[in-house]
C-alpha cells in the first residue's frame, strides 16, 4: 500500500493512540482538535485488559502507573459518612479501581508526549465539511483551510458533529436515563485514599481522591432532573447541579462550593453510541464516536486503545485501504457488541429513585461485601473481564 496521509478528528485518547500506531506503520498523520489545547477534563479511567497490553507494547506501563490515582478501594457511605460497604483495591475480580486507574487528562498527556513528535496538530480548529471523492477525501476546515487526505478518522467523542457529515444513522446516541457532571475540587483530609460513593433518591455523588492535586467529583442524576442541560453553557449547567444537590446533606455543600470554583467542569448524558457501520468509504469512526459503551460498562478506555491499535494494524497489513477498513470493522464489531451489553437495570439499579430503594441498595451492598459473596462472584472472569474474550491481533508495527 502506498504511503497514506491520514486526518484524525479529535485529540483525545483514541485519536492520539491511533496517531502513535499509524506513525509506526509509516503513515503521515494530522490531528485536528477543536479546543485550543489538550482537553484535560473528565473522570478517572482504568487501563486494563487489551488496553494495558497495548500500553505495554508502547513502553508506557510505568508512566501510567506512576501517574495513577493511588486509590485503595471504594467505600459506600451514608449521610454520616459511615462506611457500610468497602471493596478494596485487591478484591478479586470486582475492584472498582486498580493500580492503573488514572485521570483522563493525565493519560491524554502521556499519549500526547508519545505521539507529538510525529503528528501535525491543528488546535482550535475543526472539520466543517467532508467530500469523499472515491480516491481521496477533501476536507474543509472551520478556519478556512481545504486539504486532501487518503483517509479521515472520526474520533471526536460521543456527541460527534463530524459523524453526522458522513454517516446517516438516526439518533445514534442512546440515553441510559442519567446525566453526570465531572470536575475537580480541593483535596480534604477526609478524602483519604479511598473513593466514596453516596446515594440519595435518583442521584449519587462519587468522590475519587488523587492526592494533593485534588479530588475528582462525579455527580449523577436522573435525566428528568437535568432536563435541557445540553442546551446550556457551563454556568447554566452548574445552576442545574446546584438545584439537584443543594439539599442532599453528606458533603454536598463542600462539593458544590468546589464546583463553583473549578475550571474543568464537564457534563454529559450517560449514553451509548450505536451505529450500523464504523466505516463508510474513506471515513472511519473510532472510539466513543463509533461505539461509546458508557461509563456503566467501564470499558471506554480499553475500547478506544484497542480500536486505535487494530485500525492502524490493519492499515499496515492489508494491501488496500478498503480491505483494511473492512478488516478493522470485522475485528472490532464482536468486541463492541459484547462490551455494550450492560447488566440488566443498569445504571438505574445503582441510583434508586426512592428512599426505600436507597435503603435496599445499602443493605444489599453491606450483605454482599461483609459475607464475601461479591468477592466469590469476582472469581468468575466472564462476569467482570475487561477483554470479553477478545483476542488482541498481533501486528508488525
Amino acid at each position: 500500500m502506498a504511503k497514506l496521509n491520514v486526518l484524525i478528528s479529535g485529540g483525545g485518547i483514541a485519536g492520539q493512540m491511533c496517531a502513535y500506531w499509524l506513525h509506526r506503520a509509516g503513515i503521515k498523520v494530522t490531528i485536528v482538535e477543536r479546543s485550543p489545547s489538550l482537553r484535560n477534563a473528565g473522570q478517572s479511567i482504568e487501563v486494563e485488559g487489551p488496553g494495558l497490553e497495548i500500553v505495554r507494547k508502547m513502553g508506557l506501563e510505568d508512566a501510567v502507573r506512576a501517574r495513577g490515582t493511588k486509590e485503595q478501594g471504594l467505600a459506600f457511605v451514608d449521610e454520616k459518612n459511615h462506611h457500610f460497604a468497602r471493596i478494596p483495591l485487591d478484591a478479586p475480580g470486582v475492584s472498582f479501581t486498580s493500580q492503573y486507574e488514572i485521570l483522563r487528562g493525565d493519560l491524554v498527556d502521556i499519549f500526547y508526549n508519545a505521539c507529538k513528535e510525529y503528528t501535525d496538530f491543528m488546535f482550535g480548529n475543526r472539520i466543517s465539511g467532508i467530500e469523499d471523492q472515491g480516491n481521496k477525501v477533501k476536507v474543509f476546515f472551520k478556519e478556512g483551510q481545504v486539504k486532501d487526505f487518503d483517509l479521515v478518522i472520526v474520533a471526536d467523542g460521543m456527541n460527534s458533529r463530524t459523524r453526522g457529515m458522513v454517516f446517516d444513522d438516526e439518533e445514534p446516541v442512546k440515553s441510559l436515563g442519567h446525566v453526570c457532571s465531572y470536575f475537580t475540587i480541593p483535596h480534604h483530609e477526609a478524602d483519604g485514599t479511598w473513593s466514596r460513593f453516596y446515594n440519595a433518591p435518583d442521584k449519587q455523588i462519587l468522590l475519587r481522591p488523587h492526592g494533593e492535586t485534588g479530588t475528582a467529583a462525579h455527580l449523577c442524576a436522573g435525566t428528568e432532573l437535568a432536563a435541557g442541560f445540553d442546551r446550556l453553557d457551563v454556568d447554566g449547567q452548574k445552576k442545574i447541579i446546584h438545584k439537584i444537590f443543594d439539599d442532599e446533606g453528606w458533603e454536598s455543600q463542600r462539593v458544590l462550593q468546589g464546583m463553583d470554583d473549578c475550571t474543568d467542569f464537564f457534563m454529559q448524558a450517560i449514553a451509548q453510541v450505536k451505529v450500523k457501520n464504523f466505516v463508510k468509504g474513506r471515513v472511519a469512526l473510532l472510539g466513543d464516536s463509533a461505539w461509546c459503551a458508557s461509563p456503566v460498562a467501564g470499558m471506554g478506555t480499553t475500547l478506544a486503545i484497542s480500536g486505535a491499535y487494530v485500525l492502524a494494524g490493519e492499515l499496515s497489513r492489508q494491501p488496500t485501504t478498503a480491505e483494511a477498513l473492512k478488516a478493522y470493522e470485522g475485528t472490532m464489531r464482536p468486541f463492541i457488541d459484547l462490551a455494550q451489553k450492560i447488566p440488566p437495570g443498569a445504571p438505574g439499579i445503582a441510583c434508586p429513585q426512592t428512599k426505600t430503594g436507597v435503603w435496599i441498595l445499602r443493605t444489599v451492598m453491606s450483605v454482599l461485601t461483609k459475607s464475601g459473596i461479591i468477592f466469590a462472584l469476582g472469581k468468575m472472569p466472564s462476569l467482570f473481564s475487561q477483554d470479553k474474550g477478545f483476542k488482541l491481533p498481533q501486528y508488525i508495527l
